[in-house]
């Protein structure tokens, strides 16, 4: 194991153990609604933070535009941009949390539009809706300032404030739901306890190890300049590459939703693997965003493509594990997140395209940290662009033929094309040497 071994999992370890809080929170919440009286309180859950997924989804580049520009100034050693980066960040995450707060109603009726939820289903949503939206402003920042510490290497951070954020919210909505029995409120108030707790918790750690770098601070150029230009053309195409994600990701559950409420519930507990495998593996994802970064930034490219191979290699290690988890024990975890029989028996249906959840998505992830850290962000939009056209051509097409087969046979496309679109690029950037020069 060579020195980017080592560091690779000095990265990823601790972000793997904060990212699969993540999952392990939207399981909960799962299993709290599939051990309720009735299987709506599954799909309304489900509608409720799915929203939610995709609003913070949209402002991902919070994160991924703040890491990547953020580990090039690190590893250029340049700290007063490093500085700038924080707080240009975090001001506009927070115009962006408290304008989600204004324009609250709007947001709301247009999701609920798009998912065509059953009555009963959306009015329970609409009570998860109305109160998880107050922690925009707190989600927003968490975002700019997870994005800054993996910039600068520090994703033990990242790792402490995941898992006390988590517990608090699953302790939260555990205590609201089943002693208080609060139900769907009890969730959405654990939640937005949770995110407000995080934050703070994220300022504290920032004060204590970093307040230091606060004399590099340079006020001057904080929105002009070139690094604004690049932060901001990082961040649009990001954004637009986020759309494409998240158009893919609410058609998903909006398609199970149109033909009725059982295939919502089965669509929604068998995408828990996916998402389980998404969180863990972003683990070397982050590895990849820091490390390529810095190697970026400080223009070394034997130690910039040495990573990316590496990263492949655990990449494969990792979907061969997975691959074989759930093969040998994925029903037995179907039974943890509910009880109810009808649900299970017909999630046994679509159970094989669980299995190839790993494998059809490795390249994507990899090549997601590799061109995030490096800050190509027009490729990633590119590359999205052609997977989500190819999700719903493929859907179109097949529905008809193969009902709920074909959306997922288009979900691990989807998947695929991403990675092989990167890899392409990539090949292509190397060939004419623009690796250095873009």
């Amino acid at each position: 194991m060579n020195q980017h071994d080592r560091q690779i999992l000095k990265l990823a370890l601790p972000s793997i153990a904060a990212n699969i809080t993540v999952p392990l929170l939207s399981l909960c919440d799962t299993a709290i609604a599939g051990h309720l009286d009735n299987k709506q309180y599954i799909g309304a859950i489900a509608t409720g933070s799915m929203i939610f997924t995709v609003i913070y989804w949209i402002f991902g580049f919070l994160r991924m535009g703040t890491s990547g520009i953020t580990a090039q100034a690190y590893g250029n050693r340049n700290l007063e941009e490093v500085m700038r980066i924080f707080v240009r960040s975090l001001v506009v995450a927070l115009a962006i949390g408290v304008g989600l707060i204004i324009l609250q109603w709007p947001i709301k009726t247009f999701c609920f539009w798009i998912f065509e939820c059953p009555d009963n289903i959306e009015h329970l949503a609409n009570q998860y809706f109305k109160i998880c939206i107050w922690g925009a402003p707190a989600y927003m920042a968490y975002f700019a300032l997870q994005g800054w510490f993996l910039g600068v290497q520090n994703t033990k951070t990242i790792m402490f404030v995941s898992i006390i954020q988590n517990i608090i919210n699953i302790t939260a909505s555990l205590t609201l739901v089943f002693i208080f029995n609060f139900k769907v409120e009890g969730v959405a108030l654990g939640t937005l306890g949770a995110q407000y707790a995080g934050l703070i918790i994220s300022a504290f750690v920032w004060k204590k190890y970093y307040f230091r770098l606060w004399k590099y601070m340079n006020w001057q150029g904080l929105f002009k300049g070139g690094a604004v230009k690049k932060f901001f053309s990082v961040n649009v195409h990001i954004f637009f590459r986020t759309v494409c994600v998240v158009s893919v990701m609410m058609y998903f559950t909006a398609a199970g939703a149109h033909q009725n409420s059982l295939v919502l519930a089965v669509n929604t507990l068998l995408m828990q693997f996916f998402t389980i495998f998404s969180f863990f593996f972003d683990g070397f994802a982050f590895a990849g965003e820091a490390m390529c970064g810095k190697f970026y930034g400080a223009k070394n490219n034997d130690a910039l493509k040495d990573t990316i191979s590496r990263l492949f290699k655990w990449g494969g290690i990792t979907a061969a594990i997975f691959t074989i988890s759930y093969l040998v024990g994925g029903k037995q975890f179907l039974c943890l997140l509910t009880n109810q029989q009808e649900v299970l028996e017909h999630a046994t249906q679509y159970f094989l395209w669980v299995l190839a959840i790993p494998i059809a998505s490795i390249a994507a992830f990899v090549w997601d940290g590799v061109f995030i850290g490096c800050s190509f962000s027009r490729p990633m939009l590119q590359s999205t662009f052609w997977a989500a056209i190819t999700f719903f051509s493929v859907y179109f097409l097949l529905f008809n033929k193969l009902g709920n087969n074909a959306l997922w046979l288009a979900f691990i496309l989807y998947l695929f094309v991403r990675g092989l679109v990167l890899q392409i690029i990539w090949k292509l950037y190397n060939s004419q040497n623009l690796i250095h020069n873009s």
